[in-house]
């Protein structure tokens, strides 16, 4: 049951807080690494979410990317020349469809990232190893279930009306 100021306290929302203590310092943790590399947190993502495209072995048009960070035509273009300066992603032709072009994460960047996020990642491998199957099933579905509240809850804001954002598990 809730009350007027939200859930009623309890194990459940106790863990959602320390949801949200857990995102508050992994994105400071991303921001650490944007700064120390001369970057903007959105280059960070881009390259995530390229690299998770590589992984999934889809192609990533401009377009595709701007919808997956939210941004507009002339931002991304912008975000992905910046990246391209920096050594850290390419435009190449699609493979399927050569009249795409698509961006593609360089390995220079994929090392770079592994050496800041490695130890963080390998870490979190060991702790889910700690749990059995059927945890990590109910962990998985638990983030899973976040991702696509947050995915289609947008509080009333005049400045986004009208956004359109993109969000794939991969």
């Amino acid at each position: 049951m809730s009350t007027p100021s939200g859930p009623a306290p309890g194990p459940e929302l106790e863990i959602v807080h320390l949801l949200r203590a857990a995102t508050v310092d992994l994105s400071l943790h991303s921001a650490r690494f944007a700064q120390r590399h001369g970057m903007h947190p959105t280059d960070v993502r881009a390259l995530i979410a390229l690299m998770d495209a590589r992984r999934a072995g889809e192609e990533t048009t401009t377009g595709r990317l701007g919808a997956e960070l939210g941004l507009n035509s002339a931002g991304t273009t912008a975000l992905v020349d910046r990246l391209e300066r920096a050594g850290h992603v390419r435009r190449v032709r699609g493979a399927r469809d050569r009249r795409k072009v698509v961006v593609e994460v360089e390995e220079r960047a994929v090392e770079l990232g592994r050496s800041f996020f490695g130890p963080l990642i390998e870490r979190s491998v060991e702790l889910l190893r700690g749990y059995d199957e059927r945890q990590r099933a109910a962990i998985r579905g638990f983030l899973e279930g976040v991702r696509e509240a947050a995915a289609a809850h947008t509080p009333a804001d005049p400045a986004s009306q009208g956004e359109t954002r993109h969000r794939t598990t991969r």
